[in-house]
């Protein structure tokens, strides 16, 4: 009896312990990539656009170094508390070797903290703040940055001959408001004019009624309202101005690039200028024609292609050619030769990663809204 009792004590060890190879055996040939998005409140129309370019691309290079590549998703819900419960879930749980992410500057900024300490690389695909990447060597992004882009629509405003701009800013989101302070210091360079900014009105997060910003702005004649900040709420902005009679332009940043804005704000939002980052009528690479034609194919309900989408494939793109680089999926060893990337032929464009972490990118397309599409105007080099 007892040794029966030892032989089955025996047995049930070995079955455990086989379980256990096979379970470490499965793990060493998948390579995770988290993702952490809003797929939930403000933003989510934003993150699951990035999310969009980033599955397509796992789906066109599912692998490297001979393992597969699983993507895990994570939703932060446009809420910087749970961007970094998100990150740290990826982290800590998922075990991932790297991290995408995320759209909207202060979810990423959220999360900053969690990927340096853990050593964890991050690449952004759309946070255009300059703080994301700021005394963080764990963070790197594939955008432009909003000094840049705050100047090229400045450049823009300054061109179509306004010399009065009025602010209409999201207080509570880093992007908007570090835009516009972008965009003003660009304009009163521009203008030698400090008093140009006529106006700036401030409101927060999932506001709507505008009607007493409108009226002070109105009051002050400008030749053009700089909106940045998300897609709803600007899009609510545009149509209120419209409804006091306030028919000037509206200039804003690449956050208003959904569809979403498009369908909150109707034919209102028509004319309305933006800065972005890709146009997918003048793919300027091989990878980009590759990446039109297949999401075309994948989307194949969907009108246009979002520039956060190609952003979103970069950032893949960009981590699955480090990995293949380090010849590792260590993080440390991913996260060194992300920041020794040179000349990285991407969708949207050529990307060197420089000291600070950012894509060196020197040029920006220009989109209006023309019969309910977001249609390419011009691309703005500044050297």
């Amino acid at each position: 009896m007892k040794k029966c009792l030892v032989s089955i004590l025996c047995l049930s060890l070995s079955v455990v312990m086989l379980a256990g190879c096979g379970g470490t055996k499965e793990d060493a040939n998948v390579i995770k990539i988290g993702v952490f998005e809003p797929l939930t409140g403000a933003n989510a129309a934003g993150g699951e656009l990035e999310v969009e370019g980033i599955k397509l691309a796992n789906k066109l290079y599912p692998e490297v170094l001979g393992k597969k590549v699983e993507l895990v998703i994570a939703d932060n819900k446009s809420d910087k508390a749970e961007a970094t419960t998100a990150a740290a879930r990826l982290i800590e749980k998922d075990k991932v070797s790297a991290i995408i992410g995320s759209w909207g500057s202060s979810l990423s900024m959220a999360a900053g903290d969690l990927v340096k300490n853990n050593k964890v690389p991050a690449v952004g695909a759309s946070c255009t703040n300059p703080m994301v990447t700021q005394d963080n060597d764990y963070y790197f992004r594939v955008c432009f940055l909003d000094p840049f882009q705050g100047t090229v629509m400045a450049n823009y405003a300054y061109q179509q001959g306004y010399r009065k701009i009025a602010i209409v800013q999201e207080v509570s989101n880093d992007y908007a408001v570090g835009l516009a302070n972008f965009f003003t210091a660009a304009f009163k360079k521009l203008t030698g004019d400090e008093n140009c900014i006529v106006e700036v009105g401030n409101y927060n997060t999932n506001d709507q009624d505008f009607s007493g910003i409108l009226t002070n702005i109105k009051s002050k004649n400008p030749d053009a309202i700089f909106a940045p900040g998300n897609f709803t709420e600007s899009a609510l902005v545009i149509k209120q101005a419209k409804s006091l009679g306030l028919n000037v332009p509206f200039l804003g940043g690449d956050t208003w690039e959904t569809e979403e804005f498009l369908n909150v704000g109707g034919q209102d939002v028509e004319g309305a200028v933006i800065t972005t980052f890709f146009d997918d009528t003048a793919p300027v690479t091989d990878e980009a024609k590759k990446f039109v034609e297949e999401y075309k194919k994948e989307y194949a309900d969907k009108e246009s292609i979002a520039a956060v989408s190609a952003l979103g494939y970069d950032a893949y793109l960009l981590i699955l050619k480090a990995i293949e680089k380090a010849g590792s999926t260590d993080s440390t060893a991913i996260r060194d030769a992300i920041a020794t990337t040179k000349d990285f032929e991407g969708v949207t464009g050529s990307i060197t990663i420089n000291e600070q972490g950012d894509a060196d990118k020197n040029s920006a397309v220009i989109k209006t809204v023309k019969d309910g599409q977001f249609v390419y105007l011009d691309t703005v080099v500044i050297e």
